[in-house]
């Protein structure tokens, strides 16, 4: 096995992810880690219980199943240790749970995913903690925020429904001047991608329900650390008792197989799809950070290995009071598309976002937000279908 470890340090991307996370010779010989289920582990004698002085004590505390995942995302993460959570919001939850006490203030992106902020809002306020909301362009203006009890600054690349960049490496350099944990949900880019604590991100968050789970079917979260906030961490995922199912995560771990070209298709079909937006007079803009029409463009060259497969685009309208009808009418049209809230599947999904929780950053006013996430039909098929809903748009 050193020979295959050294080779995989010089490989690409798609061999890494069809041969880490998985030692053959550990299991005699076959392919696939076994989904151990496991809660009570015994000991041999009663000074190695009471010593825990044993690889596994208890089934909270992982398994071969879940152990062989985490050694898959720490190679892919560039990672000292992760843990796994149920769902990508428990995901960002234990983190701030992890480095936020009560009197802090923390940092949070306007653009940030919804049930972030909801968490922010409610419980983080409850428990004495300030949050504040900034502008996702602010780069490294953002120290002028920090204030002496900042402990955290939580950033998203790209925003949600929006898709905002951010100068990941100026926010995290100015955080880090001032003694802040820096955390980004990476969940767009997953960390093929992109690969947060390479560029100073202290935390890499990751909603795994999305591309490396690829089939719409498990609600999963990985939370990825540099060596310095591993120990916090993964205290208190013990502390909370936080744990996974072997059987997700044997799915997530089988997802993580086919994620690299599942998320070419992705990218190709998207991009094709937002170029082709952009010429459509229905369209007043298009939001991807991969058109070079976009404002957060040089951002995303700069940083980003390539791009998913969400994006949103505008919906022109002449009024706000036709915004809701125009985007029913064409949400209502489509029928490859489903309308949900997920993504990163095999199928292209569509929804109307509501975007009235912005405090900072301003939402676009030229008509109502489609999100798209472009699956992996055809292209052409998926044209069809957005053109089914402009047709539908236009006659309201």
């Amino acid at each position: 096995m050193a020979d295959k470890i050294s080779a995989l340090k010089e490989s690409g991307i798609n061999t890494r992810l069809a041969h880490t996370g998985n030692n053959p010779s550990d299991f005699h010989g076959f392919v696939n880690p076994p989904v151990v289920h496991a809660s009570t582990v015994l000991f041999p004698n009663a000074r190695t219980m009471e010593s825990r002085a044993q690889k596994y004590t208890y089934g909270t505390r992982g398994t071969p199943t879940t152990d062989a995942l985490c050694e898959a995302i720490n190679e892919l993460e560039g990672a000292a240790g992760t843990i796994l959570v149920p769902s990508g919001l428990a995901a960002v939850t234990v983190p701030f749970l992890t480095y936020l006490s009560a009197g802090d203030h923390a940092l949070v992106v306007d653009s940030v995913y919804f049930p972030t902020r909801h968490f922010c809002d409610t419980m983080l306020k409850r428990l004495g903690v300030t949050v504040e909301y900034y502008d996702p362009m602010i780069g490294a203006g953002i120290e002028s925020l920090i204030r002496p009890n900042t402990r955290l600054v939580h950033t998203e690349a790209p925003g949600s429904n929006t898709f905002e960049m951010q100068d990941i490496r100026a926010i995290a350099a100015a955080a880090h001047r001032h003694g802040c944990v820096v955390t980004m949900d990476n969940t767009w880019a997953t960390p093929l991608y992109f690969r947060p604590l390479d560029h100073g991100v202290d935390v890499s968050i990751h909603a795994a329900t999305k591309y490396p789970s690829g089939h719409s079917d498990v609600l999963f979260g990985t939370v990825s650390t540099n060596v310095t906030h591993w120990p916090a961490l993964t205290e208190a995922m013990v502390t909370l008792g936080v744990c996974v199912s072997p059987d997700d995560s044997y799915q997530i771990l089988r997802g993580l197989r086919t994620m690299g070209i599942r998320l070419e298709r992705h990218q190709a079909s998207a991009l094709a799809i937002a170029e082709w937006l952009e010429s459509r007079d229905e369209v007043a803009r298009v939001l991807h950070p991969a058109l070079p029409s976009f404002p957060g463009y040089d951002l995303w060259k700069r940083d980003f290995g390539g791009a998913s497969g969400i994006f949103s685009f505008v919906l022109k309208a002449d009024s706000p009071e036709r915004f809701r009808a125009k985007a029913h009418a064409f949400l209502d049209a489509l029928s490859l598309f489903g309308l949900g809230y997920s993504w990163g599947g095999f199928e292209s999904l569509a929804v109307h976002v509501n975007l009235s929780d912005r405090k900072v950053a301003k939402a676009p006013s030229e008509g109502p937000v489609i999100r798209l996430q472009i699956g992996l039909e055809d292209v052409p098929d998926i044209r069809r279908d957005i053109e089914a809903g402009f047709a539908a748009a236009n006659a309201v």
